[in-house]
Protein backbone atom coordinates (compact mmCIF):
# COMPACT_ATOMS: atom_id res chain seq x y z
CA UNK A 1 0.00 0.00 0.00
CA UNK A 2 1.24 3.48 -0.87
CA UNK A 3 1.62 5.71 2.20
CA UNK A 4 0.53 9.31 1.56
CA UNK A 5 2.83 12.15 2.47
CA UNK A 6 2.23 15.89 2.72
CA UNK A 7 -1.26 17.37 2.71
CA UNK A 8 -4.07 15.90 0.60
CA UNK A 9 -7.48 17.52 0.18
CA UNK A 10 -10.60 15.46 -0.37
CA UNK A 11 -14.14 16.63 -1.08
CA UNK A 12 -17.28 14.52 -0.77
CA UNK A 13 -20.18 15.77 -2.91
CA UNK A 14 -23.53 14.96 -1.34
CA UNK A 15 -27.09 15.75 -2.27
CA UNK A 16 -27.24 18.70 0.14
CA UNK A 17 -23.64 19.54 1.09
CA UNK A 18 -20.05 19.31 -0.10
CA UNK A 19 -17.72 18.32 2.75
CA UNK A 20 -14.00 18.94 2.35
CA UNK A 21 -11.09 17.83 4.53
CA UNK A 22 -7.35 18.33 4.55
CA UNK A 23 -5.49 15.17 5.56
CA UNK A 24 -1.90 14.88 6.72
CA UNK A 25 0.44 11.97 6.00
CA UNK A 26 -0.67 10.15 9.15
CA UNK A 27 -4.28 10.10 8.08
CA UNK A 28 -5.38 12.82 10.46
CA UNK A 29 -7.88 15.52 9.55
CA UNK A 30 -6.14 18.86 10.05
CA UNK A 31 -8.85 21.11 8.57
CA UNK A 32 -12.37 20.77 7.25
CA UNK A 33 -15.04 22.90 5.65
CA UNK A 34 -18.43 22.47 4.04
CA UNK A 35 -20.69 24.31 1.62
CA UNK A 36 -24.19 23.68 0.27
CA UNK A 37 -24.31 21.62 -2.91
CA UNK A 38 -25.62 23.83 -5.74
CA UNK A 39 -29.02 22.66 -7.01
CA UNK A 40 -31.37 23.55 -9.84
CA UNK A 41 -30.89 24.77 -13.39
CA UNK A 42 -27.33 25.78 -14.18
CA UNK A 43 -25.99 24.17 -11.00
CA UNK A 44 -23.18 22.12 -12.60
CA UNK A 45 -20.85 25.08 -13.35
CA UNK A 46 -21.61 26.33 -9.85
CA UNK A 47 -20.59 22.93 -8.48
CA UNK A 48 -17.15 23.28 -10.07
CA UNK A 49 -16.91 26.76 -8.50
CA UNK A 50 -17.83 25.30 -5.09
CA UNK A 51 -15.26 22.52 -5.35
CA UNK A 52 -12.51 24.93 -6.39
CA UNK A 53 -13.37 27.30 -3.54
CA UNK A 54 -13.30 24.49 -0.97
CA UNK A 55 -9.96 23.23 -2.28
CA UNK A 56 -8.49 26.74 -2.12
CA UNK A 57 -9.85 27.23 1.40
CA UNK A 58 -8.27 23.97 2.61
CA UNK A 59 -4.95 24.44 0.77
CA UNK A 60 -2.09 24.54 0.17
CA UNK A 61 -2.11 20.85 -0.71
CA UNK A 62 -0.16 18.25 -2.66
CA UNK A 63 -3.07 16.13 -3.94
CA UNK A 64 -6.76 16.77 -4.60
CA UNK A 65 -9.54 14.19 -4.86
CA UNK A 66 -13.32 14.33 -5.18
CA UNK A 67 -15.97 11.72 -4.43
CA UNK A 68 -19.30 12.02 -6.27
CA UNK A 69 -22.47 9.90 -6.17
CA UNK A 70 -23.27 7.88 -9.27
CA UNK A 71 -21.49 6.17 -12.14
CA UNK A 72 -17.95 7.54 -12.46
CA UNK A 73 -15.62 6.46 -15.26
CA UNK A 74 -11.96 5.69 -14.68
CA UNK A 75 -11.01 9.12 -16.06
CA UNK A 76 -13.32 10.99 -13.69
CA UNK A 77 -16.39 11.60 -15.85
CA UNK A 78 -19.71 11.41 -13.99
CA UNK A 79 -22.06 9.55 -16.34
CA UNK A 80 -25.18 9.66 -14.14
CA UNK A 81 -25.99 10.77 -10.60
CA UNK A 82 -29.16 10.29 -8.52
CA UNK A 83 -28.94 13.50 -6.49
CA UNK A 84 -27.36 16.04 -8.85
CA UNK A 85 -29.42 17.96 -11.40
CA UNK A 86 -28.81 17.61 -15.12
CA UNK A 87 -25.85 15.26 -15.01
CA UNK A 88 -24.90 13.61 -18.31
CA UNK A 89 -21.22 12.88 -19.00
CA UNK A 90 -20.10 15.62 -16.62
CA UNK A 91 -16.28 15.76 -16.72
CA UNK A 92 -15.58 16.56 -13.08
CA UNK A 93 -11.88 15.66 -13.25
CA UNK A 94 -11.24 17.64 -16.43
CA UNK A 95 -13.22 20.77 -15.56
CA UNK A 96 -11.98 21.02 -12.00
CA UNK A 97 -8.43 20.19 -13.09
CA UNK A 98 -8.48 23.12 -15.51
CA UNK A 99 -9.82 25.36 -12.78
CA UNK A 100 -7.19 24.48 -10.14
CA UNK A 101 -4.31 23.83 -12.54
CA UNK A 102 -3.47 20.30 -11.45
CA UNK A 103 -4.54 16.66 -11.78
CA UNK A 104 -7.73 15.89 -9.84
CA UNK A 105 -8.62 12.33 -8.85
CA UNK A 106 -12.36 11.59 -9.01
CA UNK A 107 -14.27 8.46 -8.05
CA UNK A 108 -17.61 7.24 -6.73
CA UNK A 109 -18.33 8.40 -3.18
CA UNK A 110 -18.77 4.86 -1.80
CA UNK A 111 -15.51 3.80 -3.44
CA UNK A 112 -13.90 6.73 -1.62
CA UNK A 113 -15.42 5.52 1.65
CA UNK A 114 -13.89 2.09 1.04
CA UNK A 115 -10.48 3.69 0.52
CA UNK A 116 -10.74 5.61 3.81
CA UNK A 117 -11.63 2.49 5.81
CA UNK A 118 -8.99 0.37 4.08
CA UNK A 119 -6.09 2.79 4.46
CA UNK A 120 -6.84 4.50 7.78
CA UNK A 121 -10.00 3.00 9.23
CA UNK A 122 -11.72 -0.18 10.36
CA UNK A 123 -10.08 -2.34 7.67
CA UNK A 124 -6.54 -1.02 7.98
CA UNK A 125 -4.14 -3.88 7.25
CA UNK A 126 -6.84 -6.01 5.56
CA UNK A 127 -6.08 -7.04 1.97
CA UNK A 128 -9.54 -8.37 1.06
CA UNK A 129 -12.43 -6.20 2.20
CA UNK A 130 -15.87 -5.15 1.04
CA UNK A 131 -17.43 -1.88 2.15
CA UNK A 132 -21.21 -1.56 2.02
CA UNK A 133 -22.79 1.84 2.65
CA UNK A 134 -26.25 1.60 4.21
CA UNK A 135 -27.81 5.00 3.64
CA UNK A 136 -30.82 6.19 1.65
CA UNK A 137 -29.67 3.56 -0.85
CA UNK A 138 -26.77 1.10 -0.87
CA UNK A 139 -23.36 1.60 -2.47
CA UNK A 140 -20.00 0.05 -1.90
CA UNK A 141 -16.34 -0.40 -2.62
CA UNK A 142 -14.03 -3.35 -2.94
CA UNK A 143 -10.39 -4.16 -2.17
CA UNK A 144 -8.99 -7.51 -3.29
CA UNK A 145 -5.41 -8.74 -2.82
CA UNK A 146 -4.43 -5.31 -1.53
CA UNK A 147 -5.73 -3.42 -4.58
CA UNK A 148 -8.75 -1.17 -5.03
CA UNK A 149 -11.06 -2.78 -7.57
CA UNK A 150 -12.92 -0.38 -9.85
CA UNK A 151 -14.12 -2.70 -12.63
CA UNK A 152 -13.56 -2.33 -16.35
CA UNK A 153 -15.42 0.98 -16.60
CA UNK A 154 -15.00 2.21 -13.03
CA UNK A 155 -18.55 1.26 -12.03
CA UNK A 156 -17.82 -1.57 -9.57
CA UNK A 157 -19.55 -1.50 -6.19
CA UNK A 158 -23.20 -0.85 -7.11
CA UNK A 159 -24.32 -3.66 -4.78
CA UNK A 160 -27.60 -1.98 -3.95
CA UNK A 161 -29.00 -2.93 -7.35
CA UNK A 162 -28.49 -6.66 -6.97
CA UNK A 163 -32.02 -8.02 -7.37
CA UNK A 164 -33.01 -10.10 -4.34
CA UNK A 165 -36.73 -10.35 -5.17
CA UNK A 166 -37.82 -9.97 -8.83
CA UNK A 167 -41.41 -9.38 -7.64
CA UNK A 168 -40.41 -6.90 -4.93
CA UNK A 169 -41.09 -3.17 -4.64
CA UNK A 170 -40.07 -0.79 -7.44
CA UNK A 171 -36.60 0.77 -7.25
CA UNK A 172 -35.70 4.25 -8.56
CA UNK A 173 -33.31 2.51 -10.96
CA UNK A 174 -36.34 1.20 -12.86
CA UNK A 175 -36.24 -2.44 -11.75
CA UNK A 176 -38.00 -4.26 -8.90
CA UNK A 177 -36.74 -5.91 -5.74
CA UNK A 178 -33.24 -4.43 -5.57
CA UNK A 179 -31.34 -5.15 -2.36
CA UNK A 180 -31.45 -1.49 -1.33
CA UNK A 181 -35.27 -1.58 -1.25
CA UNK A 182 -34.91 -3.86 1.80
CA UNK A 183 -31.54 -3.24 3.42
CA UNK A 184 -31.01 0.55 3.26
CA UNK A 185 -32.32 3.30 5.52
CA UNK A 186 -35.32 3.66 3.23
CA UNK A 187 -35.72 -0.12 3.31
CA UNK A 188 -35.87 -0.09 7.11
CA UNK A 189 -38.54 2.61 6.96
CA UNK A 190 -40.54 0.57 4.42
CA UNK A 191 -40.42 -2.54 6.63
CA UNK A 192 -41.57 -0.43 9.58
CA UNK A 193 -44.40 1.19 7.59
CA UNK A 194 -45.67 -2.24 6.55
CA UNK A 195 -45.62 -3.33 10.20
CA UNK A 196 -47.37 -0.11 11.22
CA UNK A 197 -50.15 -0.65 8.67
CA UNK A 198 -50.65 -4.09 10.25
CA UNK A 199 -50.71 -2.48 13.72
CA UNK A 200 -47.65 -4.50 14.76
CA UNK A 201 -45.48 -1.58 15.94
CA UNK A 202 -47.76 0.52 18.12
CA UNK A 203 -44.96 2.52 19.76
CA UNK A 204 -43.50 3.49 16.37
CA UNK A 205 -46.96 4.42 15.18
CA UNK A 206 -47.35 6.65 18.25
CA UNK A 207 -44.07 8.39 17.39
CA UNK A 208 -45.40 8.93 13.84
CA UNK A 209 -48.53 10.63 15.15
CA UNK A 210 -50.70 7.68 14.19
CA UNK A 211 -49.89 7.92 10.46
CA UNK A 212 -48.17 4.78 9.05
CA UNK A 213 -46.92 6.77 6.04
CA UNK A 214 -45.04 9.10 8.41
CA UNK A 215 -43.00 6.26 9.91
CA UNK A 216 -39.22 6.71 9.55
CA UNK A 217 -36.24 4.56 10.42
CA UNK A 218 -35.22 6.93 13.22
CA UNK A 219 -38.52 6.18 14.96
CA UNK A 220 -37.80 2.45 14.85
CA UNK A 221 -34.40 3.07 16.42
CA UNK A 222 -35.89 5.22 19.17
CA UNK A 223 -38.57 2.66 20.02
CA UNK A 224 -36.04 -0.19 19.96
CA UNK A 225 -33.79 1.66 22.40
CA UNK A 226 -36.80 2.02 24.66
CA UNK A 227 -37.03 -1.77 24.67
CA UNK A 228 -40.05 -2.09 22.38
CA UNK A 229 -40.21 -5.75 21.30
CA UNK A 230 -42.13 -5.07 18.08
CA UNK A 231 -39.49 -2.59 16.92
CA UNK A 232 -36.72 -5.03 17.77
CA UNK A 233 -38.46 -7.59 15.56
CA UNK A 234 -38.46 -5.08 12.67
CA UNK A 235 -34.74 -4.54 13.21
CA UNK A 236 -34.20 -8.31 13.23
CA UNK A 237 -36.04 -8.56 9.90
CA UNK A 238 -33.93 -5.70 8.57
CA UNK A 239 -30.76 -7.50 9.74
CA UNK A 240 -31.87 -10.59 7.80
CA UNK A 241 -32.21 -8.56 4.61
CA UNK A 242 -28.76 -7.01 5.11
CA UNK A 243 -27.35 -10.50 5.62
CA UNK A 244 -29.01 -11.77 2.42
CA UNK A 245 -26.88 -9.39 0.37
CA UNK A 246 -23.70 -9.93 2.39
CA UNK A 247 -24.03 -13.69 1.87
CA UNK A 248 -24.30 -13.21 -1.89
CA UNK A 249 -21.22 -10.99 -1.84
CA UNK A 250 -19.38 -13.59 0.25
CA UNK A 251 -20.20 -16.37 -2.19
CA UNK A 252 -18.91 -14.25 -5.07
CA UNK A 253 -15.89 -12.57 -3.45
CA UNK A 254 -14.87 -14.46 -0.28
CA UNK A 255 -13.69 -11.35 1.62
CA UNK A 256 -11.82 -11.29 4.91
CA UNK A 257 -13.93 -8.40 6.19
CA UNK A 258 -17.13 -6.45 5.62
CA UNK A 259 -17.22 -2.81 6.71
CA UNK A 260 -20.70 -1.32 6.99
CA UNK A 261 -20.91 2.45 6.58
CA UNK A 262 -23.48 5.09 5.70
CA UNK A 263 -26.09 6.79 7.85
CA UNK A 264 -27.21 3.59 9.59
CA UNK A 265 -23.78 3.30 11.23
CA UNK A 266 -25.23 5.57 13.93
CA UNK A 267 -27.34 2.59 15.02
CA UNK A 268 -24.55 0.02 14.96
CA UNK A 269 -25.40 -1.16 18.48
CA UNK A 270 -28.87 -2.15 17.29
CA UNK A 271 -28.06 -3.67 13.92
CA UNK A 272 -24.76 -5.52 14.26
CA UNK A 273 -25.90 -8.55 16.27
CA UNK A 274 -28.96 -9.32 14.05
CA UNK A 275 -26.84 -8.94 10.91
CA UNK A 276 -24.17 -11.32 12.25
CA UNK A 277 -26.79 -13.82 13.43
CA UNK A 278 -28.55 -13.99 10.08
CA UNK A 279 -25.28 -14.01 8.16
CA UNK A 280 -24.22 -17.18 9.99
CA UNK A 281 -27.68 -18.68 9.43
CA UNK A 282 -27.66 -18.04 5.69
CA UNK A 283 -24.03 -18.45 4.58
CA UNK A 284 -23.08 -21.51 2.53
CA UNK A 285 -21.24 -24.18 4.55
CA UNK A 286 -20.61 -22.08 7.70
CA UNK A 287 -18.95 -24.97 9.51
CA UNK A 288 -16.31 -25.34 6.79
CA UNK A 289 -15.22 -21.73 6.30
CA UNK A 290 -13.75 -18.95 8.42
CA UNK A 291 -16.35 -16.25 9.06
CA UNK A 292 -15.38 -12.79 7.77
CA UNK A 293 -15.31 -9.97 10.26
CA UNK A 294 -18.34 -7.69 10.08
CA UNK A 295 -17.83 -4.25 11.62
CA UNK A 296 -19.23 -0.77 11.23
CA UNK A 297 -17.09 1.99 9.74
CA UNK A 298 -14.63 4.16 11.63
CA UNK A 299 -14.93 7.42 9.67
CA UNK A 300 -18.72 7.86 9.61
CA UNK A 301 -19.68 11.13 7.84
CA UNK A 302 -16.05 11.91 6.96
CA UNK A 303 -15.47 8.62 5.10
CA UNK A 304 -16.12 9.93 1.59
CA UNK A 305 -14.00 13.06 1.98
CA UNK A 306 -11.11 11.22 3.68
CA UNK A 307 -11.15 8.57 0.96
CA UNK A 308 -11.22 11.24 -1.75
CA UNK A 309 -8.09 12.75 -0.22
CA UNK A 310 -6.44 9.33 -0.50
CA UNK A 311 -7.56 8.49 -4.05
CA UNK A 312 -4.19 9.41 -5.53
CA UNK A 313 -2.52 6.72 -3.43
CA UNK A 314 -5.24 4.10 -3.95
CA UNK A 315 -5.25 4.64 -7.74
CA UNK A 316 -1.50 4.06 -7.87
CA UNK A 317 -1.96 0.49 -6.67
CA UNK A 318 -5.22 -0.32 -8.51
Amino acid sequence: MVTPTGISVGIDVGGTKCLGVALNGSGEIVAQSRRPTPRGAGSLPLLIDTLAQLADELGPYDELGVGVPGLVTRDGVLRAAPNLDGVADFDVAGLLGERVGRVVHVDNDATCAAVSEWMFGAARGVDNMVLVTLGTGIGGGLVMSGQLQRGRNGFAGEYGHMVVDPDGPPCPCGRRGCWERYASGSGLARLAREAAIGRRVSRVLDLAGGDPEAVRGEMVQQAAREGDDDSLRVIDDFGRWVAVGLVSLSNALDPEMFVLGGGLAAGADLYLDPIKHWYEELIYQPELRPMPRIEFAHWNEHAGAVGAALLWAAHEVS
